[in-house]
């Protein structure tokens, strides 16, 4: 399973209808096991980014269609970055010439 680490941007719609966030983060939990994936950590955080989720899926394409779909409904924009495990990142530097 690959890592995805999702900054979140709340949308000026997602700010008018912030008391509706928990069920449609549940919805979002569906949504991704629908699609073998799994949103491992949420969290609100204070500063450039409203919001940051910790997520694994099998592979990019589960992972784009899962967050297009998310962000197509229209109250959160994000910035995605693909992580790499200690191990991962040990193994890519192990392999340098």
């Amino acid at each position: 399973m690959s890592t995805y680490i999702s900054l979140v941007s709340y949308t000026q719609e997602g700010i008018a209808k912030i008391k509706d966030s928990p069920s449609r983060m549940d919805t979002a939990r569906k949504a991704a096991a629908n699609l073998g994936g799994k949103i491992l950590n949420v969290y609100l955080t204070m500063g450039r980014y409203d919001g940051v989720v910790i997520s694994e899926f099998p592979d990019d394409a589960a992972y784009a269609k899962f967050m297009l779909s998310v962000v197509s409904l229209g109250f959160m924009s994000t910035e995605t970055l693909k992580a790499l495990s200690e191990p991962e990142f040990r193994e890519v530097i192990s392999s340098l010439v």
